[in-house]
C-alpha cells in the first residue's frame, strides 16, 4: 500500500485537537482501522469520511464512544435493510412482469 494513501494519526490528532488515545479507542472498538508502518500509526484515506463523521458526532452532539458505536451500528443495519428492500423490490418486479 502506498503511503500517499495513508494519513498519520498524529496529523489527525493535531488537526482535530484530540488525544491519540481517542484514535486508539476508535481502533479498539472497530470504528476505524489503524495500520502500523515502521511502528507509526496511520489510517487509510478511505476512512477519512467516517472519521470526520465520528468527530462531528463527538463534538457537535457530544456523544461518547459507546454512543458513536451504537450510531454506526444502526446506520450499518439501516443500509443492510435498504439493500434487502431493493433486492425484494427487484424480485417483485420480476413476478409482476409475468
Amino acid at each position: 500500500m502506498k503511503t500517499k494513501e495513508l494519513i498519520s494519526t498524529y496529523t489527525l490528532c493535531s488537526q482535530y485537537n484530540i488525544e491519540i488515545s481517542f484514535v486508539d479507542e476508535l481502533n479498539k472498538m472497530g470504528l476505524i482501522t489503524i495500520e502500523l508502518i515502521e511502528e507509526k500509526p496511520f489510517i487509510h484515506h478511505d476512512q477519512l469520511n467516517k472519521f470526520e463523521k465520528i468527530m462531528r458526532l463527538y463534538h457537535e452532539l457530544e456523544l461518547n464512544l459507546e454512543g458513536i458505536d451504537v450510531v454506526f451500528h444502526l446506520l450499518e443495519k439501516q443500509e443492510a435493510l435498504n439493500q434487502e428492500i431493493k433486492a425484494l423490490q427487484n424480485r417483485l418486479k420480476l413476478y409482476e412482469g409475468e
